[in-house]
């Protein structure tokens, strides 16, 4: 099995559900979240500025960012393990890596619309 573990934005409200979802999909628990809004844990493996700024996870000792690290959590989770294992192409991971660039243009509007949703 692989060993994972995720940083995330646990004050971004959008990361807040999305993990929550990944939680209920993870019924194994083979995926260990960090959340690392508040004190940095001894673990950060970089800047917490940078965990913050983007997902970061590391599988097996390797440490990946943005869309290899949503792929890495995918293959994890036995309903998306499919989408992570075709994320092992490199022109696959490279359109998944431009499209959560453009995400992250327009996520701090989102994170502001989410807010006010409640």
């Amino acid at each position: 099995m692989t060993d994972l573990t995720v940083w995330h934005d646990g004050a971004c409200p959008l990361c807040r559900r999305e993990i929550a979802l990944m939680r209920r999909l993870d019924r194994r628990g083979a995926i260990r979240f960090v959340d690392v809004a508040g004190d940095a844990p001894a673990d950060c493996p970089i800047d917490r500025a940078e965990l913050l700024a983007r997902l970061h996870a590391r599988e097996d000792g390797r440490l990946l960012s943005g869309a290899a690290a949503f792929a890495a959590l995918w293959r994890a989770i036995p309903l998306l393990r499919p989408l992570g294992l075709l994320a092992r192409n490199p022109l696959v991971l490279a359109g998944l890596e431009r499209a959560y660039l453009g995400f992250l243009t327009v996520r701090p509007r989102l994170q502001t619309l989410v807010r006010r949703l409640g």
